[in-house]
């Protein structure tokens, strides 16, 4: 007898690294998380397929990423980065054992250790999956294993786009682009961030009111059913980031939004939007920070390998955590069995968690409810490198031990328990203070008027051109122009210079998408359009084939006649 509902969520995103640098920042990102975390998670994928078990995960792959994965240069930039790790630890085998070096013959075995494991990953890349990992996805989602979800199409911060037709564009190319490369149409979205606005009313240069639809207007435009969200959006109170200490993180101030009044629901069911017919479901605060919280969750336990530290001469992570408060100089060779150890007391610890607090819920409710859990796909293997044999377990022991707990993506979700209920949810982001102040501050205010104005600048242009001309030249111009539009307006942009990660690679990456913009948009209005210029813009941005310009088309704004109830000003009209 079934106890509840479980769906775990995974969301994959990195921006556009396509010939845009290779290390700290660029290409190297990607190989990196292809390494360590999209080859292993199929590789759990399929064999626990291969055991008779379906996964069962919802996998959120975001358009721009799912095109990078599909591109051949960086199918090949890939094989060149695991030689290259291969290459680099087989020097370690040689300088290993050293009696000049402390425990040199455990570094010896680490080093065998990761000879091995990157061999795997490069033999499952090549061998295993063809070098193409967007058909082994596509092939484990038409057997039932996993439900793929799709997002804007290079992760645009949606509540502060100005105008709806670009809102649409970063819908509709990033469903049509999730379509094309996974033969089916997503029925599931992760907002950007997490970012939602609602709608609202707005005064217009006529002078007239006008209503500005809420986000899910967009998605079920665009045939999306549902989205996700994190928990103090449903329950109200403060968010999680809200419970950490405020204070001074990149030179920025977070100030937190006041306390939201408890709303009565939980994230134990699914909720109709009120203006259209899209679902959201929000994030269970307990089953989620078990897992991703570095300080209190499984991650940061001290016999996991730490991310920090690596070896001088080839880069291995040969260190363990040991401690939260242990110094990098002083941390403990890493051990694998160890490690393997603590996966599967964590696992048996969370398995057991999420059937109490169903079973819980369940006694004390008289109804089944839902546990549905979302994190960023790369914490698994990337940041928390025993994070996929975690996930494998899981949905092992799941399957073999507490069938009780229905396993089901999210989608399945939503289509086998629809929301009985429909909520206002509020203003809000996945970001520290729950609302949009990482994308949008004192950092990052002089970007905002830039991208209003390509948003206005695109609209004027693709108005002109409602059907596509015959002159191919200037259909590219026209198509390649949309792509920097939507490269410029990636949200990783301003959050990169806002936690100061990459400040000054994001500062670049945004300009350079603008400045690309605005001269082909140069080229189109003055009618001289230069082939060879056009040519090497498109050699490096070669994302979304399929693009059609003419989704940048203005879109008719409602007048509303009548008295406003909300009133806001819009960000370029």
């Amino acid at each position: 007898m079934s106890v509840g509902q479980f769906v775990f969520m995974l969301h994959s995103h990195l921006p556009y690294y396509r010939k845009a640098g290779m290390w700290p920042f660029g290409e190297e990102n990607l190989y990196e998380c292809m390494a360590e975390t999209y080859v292993p998670l199929l590789n759990a994928i399929s064999e626990l397929y291969e055991e008779g078990i379906k996964a069962k995960l919802t996998v959120g792959i975001t358009p721009i990423l799912a095109e990078q994965l599909n591109d051949e240069h960086l199918k090949n930039g890939f094989v060149k980065y695991l030689d290259s790790r291969i290459a680099q630890v087989s020097k370690d085998l040689e300088r290993y054992p050293d009696p000049k070096v402390a425990h040199s013959q455990h570094l010896k075995y680490l080093a065998k250790y990761y000879f091995d494991w990157f061999n795997h990953i490069k033999d499952s890349f090549v061998n295993k999956y063809g070098m193409d990992l967007i058909s082994q996805f596509k092939k484990y989602q038409d057997l039932g294993c996993i439900e793929i979800t799709t997002s804007g199409a290079t992760h645009g911060f949606s509540p502060l786009l100005a105008t709806d037709s670009n809102l649409n564009a970063q819908f509709k190319v990033g469903s049509d682009t999730t379509k094309r490369l996974f033969g089916k149409k997503a029925c599931g979205c992760w907002l950007p961030e997490c970012a939602y606005r609602q709608g609202y009313e707005y005064v217009g240069k006529d002078g007239q009111k006008h209503w500005r639809p809420a986000i899910e207007v967009t998605l079920q435009n665009n045939d999306i059913e549902y989205f996700f969200t994190e928990s103090h959006v449903i329950e109200g109170g403060n968010s999680i980031g809200n419970r950490r200490v405020i204070g001074v993180y990149g030179n920025i101030e977070y100030i937190p939004l006041p306390e939201r009044p408890a709303t009565g629901y939980d994230t134990y069911s699914a909720y109709w939007l009120p203006d259209a017919q899209v679902a959201v479901m929000g994030r269970n605060d307990r089953a989620g920070y078990q897992v991703w919280s570095a300080a209190d969750g499984y991650p940061g336990d001290g016999c996991f390998r730490e991310f920090h530290k690596k070896d001088d001469k080839s880069g291995m992570h040969y260190w363990r955590i040991t401690s939260p408060t242990t110094d990098l100089g002083d941390k403990m060779l890493y051990d694998p069995v160890l490690a393997l150890n603590k996966v599967n007391e964590n696992s048996d610890h969370y398995t057991t968690l999420i059937y109490h607090m169903l079973n819980d819920y369940k006694k004390a409710t008289g109804k089944e409810g839902l546990v549905m859990v979302s994190f960023d796909t790369e914490l698994f293997g990337h940041w928390w490198f025993e994070g996929v044999e975690f996930i494998k377990q899981v949905i092992k022991k799941f399957a073999t031990y507490l069938p009780e707990v229905e396993r089901m993506t999210a989608g399945e979700y939503v289509h086998t328990y629809p929301p009985k209920e429909a909520i206002q949810i509020p203003e809000s982001s996945w970001g520290q203070g729950g609302h949009f102040y990482v994308w949008n501050n004192h950092l990052t205010e002089w970007m905002w008027p830039i991208i209003h104005a390509c948003e206005k600048r695109i609209n004027k242009i693709a108005d002109q051109y409602p059907e596509i001309p015959e002159d191919k030249l200037l259909h590219r111009a026209l198509n390649q122009m949309a792509r920097e539009n939507l490269l410029l307006q990636s949200s990783d942009w301003p959050f990169l210079i806002t936690t100061w990660q990459a400040k000054d690679y994001a500062t670049d990456r945004f300009r350079e998408h603008v400045d690309r913009f605005e001269k082909i948009c140069d080229m189109i209005e003055s009618g001289n359009i230069n082939d060879n210029e056009l040519k090497q813009i498109e050699s490096i941005d070669n994302c979304f084939a399929d693009i059609d310009y003419r989704v940048y088309q203005s879109i008719e704004e409602g007048v509303i006649p009548q008295q406003s109830k909300k009133l806001a000003p819009l960000y370029a009209d």
